[in-house]
């Protein structure tokens, strides 16, 4: 069979981009689109998915969930020419996988993907596949430039097969994230403990995330999410109707769903009430609603730093006043995480990062425990641009 000519890739958060970047610098004719307007900076882009899959014969769709999938499906459905093959590479529950193979018939194949950003730049993903062998003959090319093929039965398979995957990595970063806490509570060096680690069982893990480990080094840009590895477990435990250790694990230690898995292992082992506030400040800044703020913090608080070269304290209804309600045109591409917490009775510190667009902040909070619940007494911070 003819192998495709041009590739649409629809979907271009870290993993869609890895894979548009690698398909065109295999030299293949690439087109991307994202929801989210993110740009890509190796990859040609259009801004209207129809245009993308009305110049392909292969579309490759690299979004984040389902409802994603049912979504971009639709409102490209009248684009797709009869002979355009579409290419899923998403995380999706198994049924999901069915309806989209019953609905797009021999043009569909379900090919969830093996492995993170790292191994897709290299064109080493593990691909299960799942179509007719008319269809994979047509995309076999496009997959052995991302990685090895694994043929499976049918799309539901392949799903559910990538679900208990991630499942077994959610293992592994709980055990990690438990036995980093041991050791800091037997006073052990980080670097020590990691060391010994990439010896056992999860030494392929440690290897990987170090830089996000070890408390000496600064973390690099994450290529795993903990928010897209705790949805995979939602699914997973949905479509097996069996409650999972890992899922409610995950959830317990979701400090910033955008920040890459190893957080969940280095998150501080404090009371959930503790790190509500801090929850609630970042869903604030998520979505631009100072409702948020005014859970987080004492009515009280000041937030104090340094603002077009002068120092501010803002009283809370000032702070909250530079917020509309409105997410940042950028948010997709925002991400904020826990650094720290430190308890000390009925107050406690923590340190947050905050990356802004081309600006980082490093948030200093002092909380205090008021009713049996924990809030936000005062904020200080600092940007770099």
């Amino acid at each position: 069979m003819t192998a495709p000519h041009t590739i649409a890739v629809l979907g271009l958060g870290r993993m869609g981009d890895a894979i548009a970047t690698r398909l065109t610098a295999q030299d293949w004719d690439v087109v991307g689109w994202t929801r989210s307007g993110r740009t890509s900076g190796t990859v040609r882009m259009t801004g209207d998915p129809n245009d993308a899959v009305g110049m392909a014969d292969l579309v490759i769709l690299a979004l984040f969930d389902g409802l994603a999938c049912r979504q971009v499906h639709d409102d490209v459905r009248d684009s797709l020419r009869a002979d355009t093959m579409v290419l899923n590479t998403s995380t999706i529950a198994p049924a999901e996988a069915a309806r989209l193979a019953r609905q797009l018939g021999p043009s569909y194949v379900h090919a969830p993907v093996l492995g993170s950003v790292p191994a897709a730049a290299a064109g080493a993903l593990q691909i299960l596949a799942a179509a007719g062998p008319g269809a994979l003959d047509r995309v076999r090319p496009v997959l052995e430039a991302l990685g090895t093929m694994r043929r499976v039965d049918d799309a539901a398979t392949a799903a559910a097969l990538k679900l208990v995957a991630n499942n077994s990595l959610a293992g592994a970063v709980l055990a990690l994230r438990d036995s980093l806490r041991q050791a800091d509570a037997l006073g052990l060096q980080r670097a020590e403990v990691l060391d010994v680690l990439e010896l056992g069982q999860l030494g392929g893990l440690v290897a990987r995330k170090r830089p996000f480990l070890d408390s000496d080094s600064a973390a690099g840009t994450a290529d795993f999410t903990i928010g897209a590895l705790a949805k995979d477990m939602t699914l997973l435990a949905d479509a097996s109707n069996t409650p999972l250790r890992s899922a409610s694990g995950l959830a317990d230690t979701l400090a910033e769903p955008e920040a890459d898995i190893a957080i969940a292992a280095t998150v501080p082992a404090v009371a959930d009430a503790v790190l509500e506030p801090l929850r609630a400040y970042i869903r604030g800044h998520a979505t631009g609603d100072p409702t948020h703020f005014r859970d987080a913090f004492l009515s009280t608080a000041h937030i104090e730093g340094i603002r077009d070269g002068a120092f501010v304290s803002w009283p809370l209804d000032e702070y909250c006043a530079l917020f509309h309600g409105q997410s940042a045109p950028d948010e997709p591409i925002r991400s904020r995480r826990i650094d720290a917490v430190d308890v000390h009775g009925t107050v406690a510190t923590a340190t947050m990062t905050l990356s802004h667009g081309a600006d980082t902040f490093t948030d200093i909070f002092l909380l205090v425990r008021v009713d049996d619940s924990w809030r936000i007494a005062n904020k200080a911070y600092h940007r770099r641009s």
